[in-house]
């Protein structure tokens, strides 16, 4: 993992975040779809968590991610988190709390409000679809923390983006990304 990588450049311009990475790439039809998938719609937590351990282990490897205080994923609103019955990027932080041995955070970032799937949605839309849909519930112990924000899939970056734009208006903080996988548009 280096700073200049495919991942981090989807954001610069647009975050002023410290590093960004994905571990896997995801490819349509392929076997990291159907991994995604058991875990998101099949509810087949152990595979995220396992998954998430073994991006853990990679990101120890890193002298960008070294310093990492906390863990935040990317937060569902309540109506899809009761819906589904748990929080995908959640259960892959866990794997990664695990083997990374930092904490995880789920209640200072919130999803204000209940927003559409992205799956079909353009580049565009998916950025207004999470424009400002994200707020800080509690600052409690974030101020000068190096946070790694961390979603199951990117594909534009759109809510990544909107999430480290909202926590970055936590005074001093950090913010670094990690997702599972990485779908390329």
């Amino acid at each position: 993992m280096h700073e200049n990588n495919p991942i981090s450049r989807i954001f610069w311009g647009r975050a002023n975040i410290h590093a960004a990475t994905s571990f896997l790439f995801f490819n349509k039809g392929g076997q990291v779809q159907k991994l995604i998938h058991q875990l998101k719609y099949k509810a087949n937590t152990e595979t995220g968590r396992y998954l998430g351990e073994l991006l853990g282990n990679d990101l120890k490897k890193s002298k960008l991610f070294k310093d990492i205080d906390v863990i935040i994923p990317v937060p569902l609103h309540k109506k899809k988190l009761h819906k589904r019955g748990f929080n995908q990027s959640e259960i892959i932080s866990e794997g990664i709390s695990n083997s990374m041995q930092v904490p995880i955070n789920i209640h200072s970032l919130q999803r204000l409000e209940h927003t559409e799937t992205q799956t079909k949605k353009t580049r565009y839309s998916r950025w207004e679809n999470v424009k400002g849909k994200f707020g800080i519930i509690d600052l409690a112990g974030l101020e000068g923390k190096h946070i790694l924000l961390i979603d199951d899939v990117l594909t534009t970056g759109a809510t990544l983006e909107s999430c480290a734009q909202t926590l970055l208006e936590i005074p001093q903080v950090t913010v670094s990304m990690a997702t599972l996988a990485y779908a390329q548009v």
